[in-house]
């Protein structure tokens, strides 16, 4: 069997662990990272002039995010499209409410600044109309304090920005002077909260990673190399992702959603490449060359990742809501920034610094382990003697973990949840005292009578007995009809809050029974609309797609996989155990959520339903990461063994030469995540906690548990490929080109100097 011991110093040495590398020497990738180094300040003042014009472009053009979306081919949607082209000035638009409420007394006391105040809001631009509370049915509550203002705006008011806000401000002034409370609710609401404190999370993010980098590896340069590159990438991504807003329609998410992304990965691929150049330094006398060889080996599995990765986000499009989508795309678009700044600004980087990179220093600078005496290496040893034992408490560790996951409930976290100091949080809370829980998710009933024969005011009276009449509804307005006699139109007030269950219950209940049942003797269509049931339908519309992304996310990353490392069991035990991290990583997210066990500690003061889109987005983002560290384990495993065909030694190896660097990095990434739990927004916390927990489940039971396990099990199975296949598939190395050869060595060869054999994977 070929041993670890006597290598070869001399790294054109065909035993040499690197001689790979030398071969691959000519590649682009080499070449790349070679010229890099090369011309570091071209390189560098390339990417600060790219900066510069890309942070200007988007302070001038960039657009607004909001959470505008459109659901075709559903109820709500069909409701909302015949609102808009036959309904009169009171049902088009994006509606808002401008909640109204007397400390004392009853809002008839201040008719006249309520008036002033309709008036003035009606003189904005882009205001379609403002109803007068005190002159609208139902707009006051049962005690007279407190009034719902509903106005209608031509576009979403939060794209309109914060100049549009201090008109509006200016317009209610008087109402505000005469001590009667304002407040706004719906997309108004949402447009005058505080900007996120992102930058916080950002800091602490960095910080972290500036002491885990310095303990982890102990040379400033080597600390410092990947923080400025991801930092540089991260703000193009950003940048450019800005841009994109002005033409396309981004969630509130989306820029925070990217930031995390972009941070994490952007770090971690950098850290990824300059630990390779550090070690590569023992054995070359030329930085360049070092970082040239870096590249061609470590960026292989950079461009694999960030192609997992940004597969895995683009896989969300699949999901047929573009919503969903956009925000894929906007975690992509910093994933892949991050990738091409590690490969071209990271070997600048240690091009500039030379030989010298650890000149500076905390402690003695370390990189990766050589030899076999190293703690993973004797880890591994633990592992390898009772692997069906590891095997068997990691998957128990996960299954635990995941038990809460299949209580989960999704919907839609209502205002209730935000902080008090929110205008729209104050909003909900007011509607809910005065006119009930149920106010503040009305639904919209839009009744087609286009094809209608009989008497539309008998239809109408019929309508209006079978909503009432309904479970669960509290109130109904009398129908009305529209200015061209096409539809009828009326308002139904559940029983309970928007983010309720009976809510969503009734939704269905009168779409699937109510409706039907009162229109259809007249000929007439009925549609449930609004902002309470377009949540709800999406939420549903969500739950429909999971399983088809679930199946196209894993497809294509199980595709990927047996494509670069030539394996089944390999690509398929992979997909499985990260499928498993991710059912873990729900469990979390719903017991701290949904269940309420700590939420409080995270500024949540109850238990909200998971957020309908977020277990879609954390599939994918964690199924990308975790794909991340699986690609540089397996790529440090496959090269050992395609030099050694011993699967014990060859997974010992790989753990302990990605260990400390996957370590470290799954340190920080876990760090920048969890500091967005400062987000005072629900769904940020959610996804940040998620991804957080995953990161910490991926990088400690399943890297360091359950992979070396099932590898030490399987054997040399793990390489296994079937020659049809083999021929089949396009050959994608994650590590440069194998030696020559690359099947298993007789006693006292290299598996460099055997010819591979049909079948085998190279």
């Amino acid at each position: 069997m070929p041993h670890a011991s006597a290598t070869p110093r001399n790294p054109d040495h065909p035993d040499h662990p690197d001689h790979a590398t030398v071969s691959a020497g000519v590649g682009r990738l080499h070449r790349l990272g070679r010229w890099c180094a090369r011309r570091p300040w071209w390189v560098i003042a390339g990417w600060l002039m790219l900066l510069l014009a890309v942070l200007a472009a988007d302070r001038t053009w960039g657009g607004t995010y909001d959470d505008d979306f459109s659901l075709p081919g559903t109820s709500v949607q069909a409701g909302a499209d015949l609102l808009d082209s036959h309904g009169s000035t009171d049902v088009r638009g994006t509606a808002s409410q401008i909640v109204l409420h007397t400390g004392s007394g009853a809002l008839t006391a201040h008719r006249d600044a309520v008036a002033t105040a309709v008036r003035e809001l009606r003189k904005l631009p882009g205001v379609i109309a403002v109803a007068d509370p005190l002159q609208t049915p139902g707009a006051v509550s049962a005690d007279g304090a407190t009034g719902i203002m509903t106005a209608r705006f031509t576009e979403n008011p939060a794209r309109l920005g914060a100049a549009y806000l201090d008109g509006v401000d200016e317009a209610v002034h008087g109402l505000r002077a005469d001590h009667v409370e304002v407040e706004y609710g719906g997309p108004l609401g949402q447009s005058a909260r505080p900007k996120a404190a992102d930058r916080l999370s950002e800091v602490i993010g960095l910080a972290t990673a500036v002491v885990v980098l310095l303990a982890g590896f102990g040379s400033l340069a080597a600390a410092a190399f990947p923080l400025l590159t991801a930092v540089v990438g991260l703000l193009a991504g950003i940048s450019l992702l800005g841009l994109l807003a002005a033409v396309f329609t981004f969630g509130n998410a989306a820029p925070t959603l990217a930031t995390m992304m972009g941070l994490g990965v952007g770090i971690d691929y950098a850290l990824f490449l300059s630990t390779r150049h550090r070690r590569l330094l023992h054995t070359l006398d030329d930085p360049a060359e070092a970082a040239g060889r870096a590249v061609a080996t470590s960026g292989r599995a950079v461009i694999v990742a960030a192609a997992t990765v940004a597969l895995a986000l683009g896989g969300l499009y699949a999901s047929g809501v573009t919503f969903i989508g956009t925000l894929g795309l906007a975690a992509g678009l910093t994933v892949l920034a991050a990738a091409v700044a590690a490969l071209t600004l990271t070997p600048a980087f240690l091009g500039v610094a030379g030989r010298g990179i650890d000149r500076w220093r905390v402690r003695t600078p370390v990189d990766e382990p050589s030899g076999t005496a190293d703690t993973w290496h004797r880890w591994a040893a633990v592992v390898g003697r009772r692997p069906w034992v590891f095997l068997a408490v990691g998957t128990l560790v996960l299954a635990v973990l995941a038990v809460p996951a299949a209580s989960m409930r999704l919907g839609h976290v209502d205002n209730g949840a935000d902080p008090t100091d929110y205008t729209d949080r104050r909003a909900y809370d007011l509607v809910a005292d005065g006119f009930g829980a149920g106010a503040n998710g009305q639904f919209t009933i839009v009744a087609d009578l286009r094809d209608t024969h009989g008497d539309t005011t008998a239809l109408s009276g019929t309508l209006h007995d079978a909503l009432a009449a309904t479970p669960g509804v509290a109130q109904v307005t009398t129908p009305v009809t529209s200015g061209d006699h096409a539809l009828l139109i009326t308002t139904v007030t559940p029983d309970t809050g928007p983010q309720e269950q009976a809510t969503s219950d009734l939704m269905h209940r009168l779409q699937d029974d109510t409706l039907p049942g009162a229109l259809a003797d007249g000929g007439a269509h009925g549609y449930v609309t609004g902002v309470t049931a377009a949540q709800l339908t999406f939420r549903d519309v969500v739950v429909d797609r999971l399983p088809l992304i679930v199946a196209v996310v894993v497809a294509a990353a199980f595709l990927l996989l047996l494509t670069v490392f030539r394996s089944l069991l390999v690509a398929f035990k992979a997909a499985l155990l990260n499928l498993l991290s991710i059912g873990a990583a729900y469990g979390v997210v719903v017991a701290v959520f949904q269940w309420g066990w700590g939420s409080a500690l995270l500024g949540v003061g109850e238990p909200v339903p998971v957020e309908s889109y977020v277990p879609m987005m954390m599939f994918a983002i964690v199924f990308g990461l975790s794909m991340d560290y699986e690609v540089f384990l397996l790529s440090r495993i496959r090269e050992a063994w395609l030099h050694t065909r011993d699967n014990h030694l060859s997974v010992a190896t790989g753990l302990a030469g990605t260990a400390r660097v996957i370590t470290c990095a799954a340190l920080i990434m876990t760090s920048v995540f969890l500091a967005f739990l400062l987000s005072t927004n629900v769904v940020i916390k959610m996804l940040a906690l998620g991804l957080g927990v995953s990161v910490i489940i991926d990088a400690t039971l399943v890297r360091l548990i359950l992979v070396p396990s099932t590898m030490y099990l399987l054997g040399k199975a793990n390489w296994w490929l079937p020659r049809t296949l083999d021929r089949l598939l396009p050959h994608l190395d994650p590590e440069g080109p194998p030696p020559e050869g690359g099947v298993e060595a007789p006693e006292g060869k290299t598996a460099a100097a055997v010819p591979a054999t049909r079948g085998e994977s190279r």
